[in-house]
């Protein structure tokens, strides 16, 4: 479990990568919010261990174990109508991932992502951060959603995505390593709202 609460990023992390204008930012310490950190909890609700749940309301993000407990992370997750519920499972993990903005994207907003149509490499200036678990569908389709890090840690704990949900690079880093190829996932409904003690 992650106990260090400040999160540097450095131009020295990101390597061989390069910046990426458009993503670049002014790379400084954040301190992650107590409240923010990852923490045991006790569910009331039931959910079965082994599992990935998202509640968009709260922004929290449960790895369920046994006893009906979990870690609960914040994350950030998709802004307006861009968040989507549903059942999905873990089909691809990939450390530093490249990542390409979806048709979509570049449609509903041209200036901001058709400059990378073809692709933006892993690295720290990457959306994608660190880590990603690529979620798909249950026709073995990849949804093009994903849980994945980001170095922009001021972003957590709001509705600010494509759809997508982004924890810090360091607990999603953890929380990569935790979860198997096949997880099941479930990004709950904006009406519907997870119960924990």
């Amino acid at each position: 479990m992650l106990k260090r609460r400040n999160f540097l990023a450095t131009t020295l992390a990101a390597g061989a990568a390069g910046a990426m204008p458009a993503f670049a930012h002014k790379l400084e310490p954040y301190v992650i919010p107590e409240e923010y950190m990852p923490v045991e909890v006790k569910l009331r609700t039931k959910l079965e261990p082994g599992e990935l749940h998202v509640d968009p309301n709260t922004f929290r993000l449960y790895w369920t174990l046994p006893d009906n407990r979990a870690i609960r992370y914040t994350v950030g997750v998709g802004k307006d109508d861009l968040y989507h519920a549903g059942e999905f499972y873990v089909g691809a993990k990939r450390e530093w991932p490249s990542w390409t903005p979806t048709p979509e994207m570049i449609k509903r907003d041209p200036a901001a992502y058709e400059q990378f149509a073809d692709g933006v490499p892993g690295g720290i200036n990457n959306p994608l951060g660190s880590m990603a678990l690529y979620l798909f569908t249950a026709n073995k389709r990849d949804s093009y959603l994903r849980i994945h890090g980001t170095s922009q840690p001021r972003t957590i704990g709001r509705a600010v995505s494509n759809g997508c949900a982004r924890l810090v690079n360091d607990q999603a880093t953890e929380l990569y390593h935790m979860v198997p190829l096949g997880t099941r996932v479930v990004l709950n409904p904006k009406n519907r709202k997870l119960e924990n003690a």
